[in-house]
């Protein structure tokens, strides 16, 4: 049997944010009155991973926040992304998705953007078909929250880290916090996710949490395991109801419906970024 295409899912907003503000240089229009480093970085931090550090040519789907994405979750918790604030700069960023999308049009690479969805919650149903499939996928990334979706066909590509570590698997995830992706979320919730605005319970920083969870335990397990006690013990339990809902906060849905699905074949190749500049007419 032939071996399967991979399947490379990149959080569209979070590429975007590491091309407008951490490209190493401006790009700007002929005239010099437009700023393009956002657009211009996006397809060119794309075609280096997709280049550099894929085994061979994968199928490609970028995935973007919905505008009311975190509506839910900001529902169930006011507090929940708080921190994100809307200025000139995200603005800046965010004014470049539709060029960004029109862009992978017209290289016919797929895209998704679902109104009332986050990327990651999309991103996971499409791992958990690809997991049903046996397909290889690489979620394209710097965003810790995957780590839940890990597995051995699974991984991470965070092209921000050092040559060498890019590819996150389950036993790095394991080595460097000391827990296993299915523990992430209850990892976060005792620990806190600043990324989120999840402040996690005062006093349990990421030892105590993954000493709390070793072995392989769950918060399911925690009210049983004796390991509630002492001063930490006492500062879970008095936060317990907030860390089950701050889990729920971290935990990726699998269960979304899809306008569009994974044909199993590999993208078009992506050219030089100035070339996508020049057919999207923005120089």
């Amino acid at each position: 049997m032939p071996a399967q295409v991979p399947l490379l899912l990149v959080d569209g907003h979070n590429l975007l944010w590491r091309a407008a503000f951490g490209f190493p240089a401006e790009i700007r229009s002929r005239d010099k009155t437009r700023d393009l480093t956002a657009c211009f970085g996006f397809f060119a931090l794309l075609r280096v991973a997709i280049r550099d550090e894929l085994p061979s040519a994968p199928e490609v789907i970028v995935v973007f926040d919905g505008e009311h994405g975190s509506a839910e979750r900001q529902d169930a918790d006011a507090d929940y992304k708080a921190n994100r604030a809307l200025d000139d700069g995200a603005r800046k960023a965010l004014e470049a998705i539709p060029v960004v999308q029109r862009g992978l049009d017209l290289y016919g690479l797929a895209w998704i953007e679902i109104d009332s969805a986050e990327a990651d919650d999309v991103i996971a149903t499409l791992i958990g078909r690809a997991r049903r499939r046996n397909r290889p996928a690489w979620i394209f990334s710097t965003d810790r929250d995957y780590y839940q979706l890990l597995d051995e066909q699974v991984r991470v590509l965070n092209t921000a880290m050092h040559p060498g570590k890019r590819h996150i698997n389950p036993d790095d995830v394991a080595a460097r916090y000391g827990v296993g992706p299915a523990q992430w979320p209850c990892f976060c919730a005792l620990k806190g996710d600043p990324a989120d605005n999840i402040p996690g319970v005062r006093g349990i920083g990421a030892t105590t949490a993954a000493r709390l969870l070793a072995g392989g335990l769950t918060l399911d397990d925690l009210p049983t395991s004796g390991r509630l006690t002492g001063a930490k013990g006492q500062l879970v339990r008095r936060d317990w109801q907030k860390v089950l809902a701050w889990r729920d906060l971290v935990r990726m849905r699998t269960d979304l419906p899809l306008p569009n699905t994974p044909t199993g074949d590999p993208s078009a190749e992506l050219p030089k970024p100035a070339e996508v500049i020049e057919k999207l007419e923005l120089w």
